[in-house]
């Protein structure tokens, strides 16, 4: 069986270079989109619908996108500031978090804790810039 990161790679490098196909006129098989693509699907990767962008907005699909949503800044994982953000950077915001702590059980059944103040990092997707051919007026 071949490495796990290899095996990972080459799908990527397929998904990457995957090719659109359409029905044919008698819906009996697929050809493809492209008029000018010269050569074989037989080893290729081959699409109906293009996939939804989830770093936009998109309500018929489902996607509220990624802009304002909360991320790991030090983890390299789908949870990461640069993978979740989809490359357009971050903002920091200090905040006040509020969590109980120095929890003591008194006899009998019950807990009294006191609340603990810290000053945390929250790093949050940065929106997606208004493209400027929509400022002309």
């Amino acid at each position: 069986m071949a490495d796990f990161r290899r095996t990972g790679d080459y799908l990527h490098k397929k998904y990457n270079t995957a090719i659109e196909v359409t029905m044919n006129q008698d819906g009996t098989g697929f050809m493809v989109a492209d008029k000018d693509f010269k050569g074989s699907t037989k080893n290729e990767l081959v699409y109906v619908e293009n996939s939804p962008d989830y770093c936009l907005t998109d309500r018929p699909a489902g996607s509220l996108g990624t802009a304002g949503r909360v991320c790991n800044k030090s983890s390299r994982g789908t949870d990461g500031c640069e993978v979740m953000c989809c490359g357009r950077g971050y903002d920091t915001m200090r905040v006040k978090r509020v969590t109980k702590c120095e929890c003591k059980f008194k006899w009998c059944c019950a807990v009294e804790c006191q609340d603990c103040e810290d000053l945390v990092d929250v790093h949050t997707c940065k929106p997606h810039k208004r493209p400027d051919w929509l400022d002309i007026t």
